[in-house]
């Protein structure tokens, strides 16, 4: 059984040049490595505007980000006429996040610039490789197909992340270097 997400109707209200300037998060998508763009813009997205909405706020604002990129993201497949364009990166601006998000206690402190480098680089690597049945998920048309694995690979990246915060000495020793 294939899903698929109905795109909704007032998506085509739009131009396509807002439509793939915002999928594409404007010049950001004609980088080199786009991806790895897209991922430091929602680090920054992170800092910028979910961390400051507290642990409920930021998990709002990332909600409405899932959608807003299913939407998108899946309108830009149509417009450009290709199935997970490279230079779509709303998926990654909006799946970062959720690496972070886990996180509200930790990223006030002096050692946060690890829980953002390490996030970023876990959410990287299991974007790029989609180990574990991530790739899988690839398989779903229009913007499901788009947003679903960068969602699976911000779970899993959170979930080492957690068990790398919790169960290693490396925030404390970081905490000890810079503090």
């Amino acid at each position: 059984m294939r899903w698929h997400f109905r795109q909704p109707g007032w998506v085509r209200l739009f131009p396509s040049v807002f439509v793939v300037g915002l999928a594409t998060l404007g010049p950001l998508g004609r980088l080199k490595a786009p991806g790895t763009w897209g991922s430091l813009a929602g680090c920054a997205w992170y800092a910028a505007a979910c961390g400051p909405a507290g642990w409920f706020g930021a998990w709002l604002v990332i909600a409405a980000g899932l959608y807003v990129a299913l939407v998108f993201c899946g309108e830009a497949e149509i417009r450009l006429g290709r199935t997970d364009p490279g230079e779509v990166i709303l998926d990654e601006f909006v799946s970062m996040p959720i690496v972070l998000a886990a996180f509200p206690d930790h990223l006030n402190k002096p050692h946060a610039w690890v829980i953002f480098v390490l996030g970023f680089l876990l959410f990287r690597f299991f974007d790029i490789l989609k180990p574990i049945g991530i790739a899988r998920l690839q398989r779903f048309h229009g913007g499901l197909g788009v947003l679903l694995d960068d969602v699976a690979a911000a779970l899993v990246a959170c979930a080492v992340l957690q068990v790398i915060v919790r169960f290693t000495p490396l925030i404390a020793w970081v905490g000890s270097v810079t503090g």
